[in-house]
């Protein structure tokens, strides 16, 4: 998540709620759509929870403040109860995106409900942090969609590009999932990860319905 807020206290207050729910729903559309194709490890580890303590990593919760990406606890899947493993790899992978991305279209139509500068119409000083806060929401989980679907191990991208990669390019994947984390860090630092960012964040912002 290309977020970095921790010299801004302010709009890292009026982030905090949309942080913790795009990272939270997030893993629970993942457990969620799990448990729909048959998998109920989510459920029986307690992780089909709005609940972001449910969800919180520590790491990965520092590497999104100080780094500018991070992540919650991952749902734990076993792929084992898939009836159809490729197909249903791809449902699970993707769920937590489509999350995200429902979360944005939601916000953006009560955005659009509400109105232009529909906080100063209201008159009270509460509604303009609460009109940044929907912005926030906004970007937050696009940003975690758009992110997320970059296909480099552990994102979930790299689920769905394993589930119809050919069979003899597996051991290169392999390799990639053992250094991926290593390699979204130099890929980040480096800034190089803006050339696959970037074309699928303006793809999800071009489908909101603004």
């Amino acid at each position: 998540m290309m977020f970095r807020i921790l010299n801004d206290p302010v709009r890292l207050l009026l982030t905090l709620p949309g942080l913790m729910w795009a990272l939270s729903f997030h893993e629970f559309c993942h457990g969620f759509a799990a448990k729909m194709v048959g998998d109920p490890t989510a459920e029986r580890y307690g992780r089909l929870s709005l609940n972001p303590f449910a969800h919180f990593d520590l790491i990965g919760t520092l590497m999104l403040l100080f780094v500018g990406f991070g992540w919650a606890k991952p749902v734990p899947i076993n792929s084992r109860y898939f009836k159809h493993p490729r197909r249903d790899l791809v449902i699970v992978s993707l769920a937590g995106v489509a999350g995200n991305f429902l979360t944005a279209v939601v916000t953006v139509l009560i955005l659009r409900l509400l109105g232009p500068h529909w906080y100063l119409k209201w008159g009270y000083p509460w509604t303009a942090y609460l009109d940044v806060i929907l912005k926030i929401m906004v970007s937050m989980n696009i940003g975690l969609a758009a992110f997320n679907l970059i296909p480099i191990p552990p994102l979930d991208g790299s689920r769905v590009l394993e589930a119809f990669l050919p069979y003899k390019y597996m051991e290169y994947y392999y390799w990639c999932e053992r250094y991926g984390t290593i390699i979204l860090l130099v890929l980040l630092m480096t800034g190089i990860i803006n050339i696959i960012f970037d074309p699928i964040i303006d793809i999800l912002w071009a489908l909101l319905p603004y």
